[in-house]
């Protein structure tokens, strides 16, 4: 007798939940209530449209859209669609924006009416892109969307899906080389660490999950679909805004949220900070949490659970997992503060030296930290190089540097690669460097991160000037914002007669980093 296997994806998540919750709402923004049925039917619905408008299984269907019902539903409805969903950063630039749409070979794009700009004529720029469908306000008459959307029907869509190498998603993140590359996630993987979440974020079907963590990270660390899973209440959040937060929290009785570091530090400093009046746990990750911002979150209340992990991994892939041992040590919110221990359902984290040779448990000596498991990435789109090199040895290599501790917790120390993590959004310094260095006035430059309290790391460049050239610093920070997302701009700017070089001539950035964050105890903040 032959016994077929359910296969493990997202798709599950919905269907089962519009069968269990129906009646119960499942997202919220201002006034809008939408019930779970009412998801579900909206998800089938743009499916048949999008199977309609000649999209093919694998082909990339990309988003540009905040924290909204439609881009929940994109989840959804793409990858039932048998197509694959991108969705792209909101803070990046025109150019970047296109070239991610380029890469990608998206051949639909589905965009907010807010940021209609960054995609004006690019149809016109973009051979592989077909159409255009734009998300207008909830009040305006006219919809392309609502179009879109009437062309599709309500009958079932059935689908079969391969999970472990079918594609779900592909989401873009910039590397070493200065260009972003698309990490391929599975619906086996995606299925995977949405039980994950589900498990060590703490969700039932009690949950009222905000959404100040953006979709387009990581498909939300994948909470889309897990808040979704287990029929918990989504209340969207266009804009991360402090005070609107703080409203939210209060009048939907938020349970959970996930949020960067720096997100937290402007809640618990924000003038409508007070304790949580419901159970509120918050997940963390992005950049590592400092023990003061811990311990403020806890002493409005909330649970805090940190993780840490890569757009590679899905998001999460290692959790401070709580010991009841810390309870009255002085040292308890340090110990919370580390990156802790590998995810249910993956193989245990390590940190290995240039051999793949476990380094010493003993809280000093350094070593990469490497990953292998469910929530690994398939593979990064269309560059089999860099995916060779990143799984070299059978582990992916993050490229972060840490310590591992005798307790088994490892703990970042330092960056082997030169990505700027700011407020939970990497930044390429090469991406950085080559833009500075696109400035007619400037030779060379080198960009490092230095520490900041708020964003936990910002650039700083260092800037080489052509013979008889001047340039002031300002008018470079400016150059860059005007050609690459602004986050991305340097702070400031040193003007310096040489960068420090090996005999090679390569750069030396960490003289450049000694300088800025000798008096840190660690070279990340």
């Amino acid at each position: 007798m032959t016994v077929s296997s359910t296969q493990l994806t997202p798709l599950l998540f919905l269907e089962r939940t519009a069968d269990v919750f129906g009646d119960k709402v499942g997202f919220v923004q201002g006034e809008q209530r939408t019930t779970y049925a009412e998801m579900a039917g909206h998800a089938t619905r743009l499916a048949h449209a999008i199977k309609m408008s000649g999209i093919e299984p694998g082909d990339r269907v990309a988003y540009l859209s905040p924290n909204t019902l439609e881009m929940l539903i994109a989840h959804f409805a793409v990858p039932l669609a048998g197509a694959v969903l991108v969705a792209i950063n909101t803070r990046l630039s025109r150019p970047e924006v296109l070239h991610i749409l380029e890469h990608s070979g998206a051949k639909l794009l589905v965009v907010d009416e807010s940021l209609l700009a960054l995609v004006i004529d690019a149809l016109e720029e973009l051979e592989s892109l077909g159409q255009i469908i734009v998300v207008p306000a909830p009040s305006s008459p006219d919809s392309d969307y609502r179009d879109f959307l009437a062309t599709g029907t309500d009958d079932p869509l059935p689908w079969r899906v391969d999970d472990e190498a079918s594609a779900i998603s592909i989401n873009y993140t910039s590397g070493t080389t200065g260009q972003p590359k698309g990490v391929v996630y599975t619906h086996r993987g995606a299925y995977l660490n949405s039980l994950t979440e589900i498990i060590h974020s703490r969700h039932t079907p009690d949950s009222v999950y905000l959404w100040t963590l953006p979709m387009f990270h990581c498909n939300g660390w994948c909470t889309t679909w897990a808040v979704t899973a287990v029929g918990g209440t989504h209340i969207g959040l266009r804009a991360v805004d402090p005070a609107e937060i703080w409203r939210l929290i209060m009048a939907e009785r938020v349970s959970h949220f996930n949020a960067a570091p720096t997100v937290l530090i402007s809640l618990a400093n924000h003038p409508e900070a007070r304790p949580f009046e419901t159970g509120m746990t918050i997940t963390t990750a992005g950049a590592p949490p400092s023990p003061t911002i811990i311990g403020q979150m806890e002493g409005l209340g909330a649970s805090i659970v940190h993780v840490y992990g890569l757009t590679e991994t899905y998001g999460p892939h290692t959790i401070c997992e709580y010991q009841n041992a810390w309870n009255g040590s002085p040292d308890r919110v340090t110990l919370l503060a580390r990156q802790g221990v590998a995810y249910i359902g993956v193989d245990p984290i390590r940190v290995v030296d240039d051999e793949m040779v476990d380094v010493p448990r003993d809280g000093v000596t350094m070593g990469e930290v490497v990953m292998r498991g469910n929530n690994v990435m398939a593979r990064y789109h269309d560059d089999p190089i860099a995916t060779e090199k990143a799984f070299r040895g059978g582990w992916f290599h993050s490229g972060d540097v840490a310590v591992w501790h005798q307790d088994g917790y490892i703990e970042l120390r330092d960056r082997s690669k030169d990505i700027i993590i700011s407020g939970g959004e990497n930044i390429s310094t090469i991406e950085v460097e080559q833009t500075i260095m696109a400035h007619p006035a400037v030779l060379e430059a080198a960009v490092v991160a230095i520490p900041h309290e708020k964003w936990g790391e910002r650039p700083k460049a260092f800037v080489v000037l052509k013979p008889d050239m001047t340039v002031e610093p300002p008018e470079l920070i400016d150059f860059v914002k005007s050609r690459l997302a602004r986050f991305k701009a340097p702070d400031t700017v040193d003007i310096v007669d040489q960068l420090p070089k090996t005999s090679t001539g390569k750069v030396q950035k960490y003289v450049l980093r000694e300088r800025e964050w000798s008096d840190r105890g660690r070279r990340i903040n």
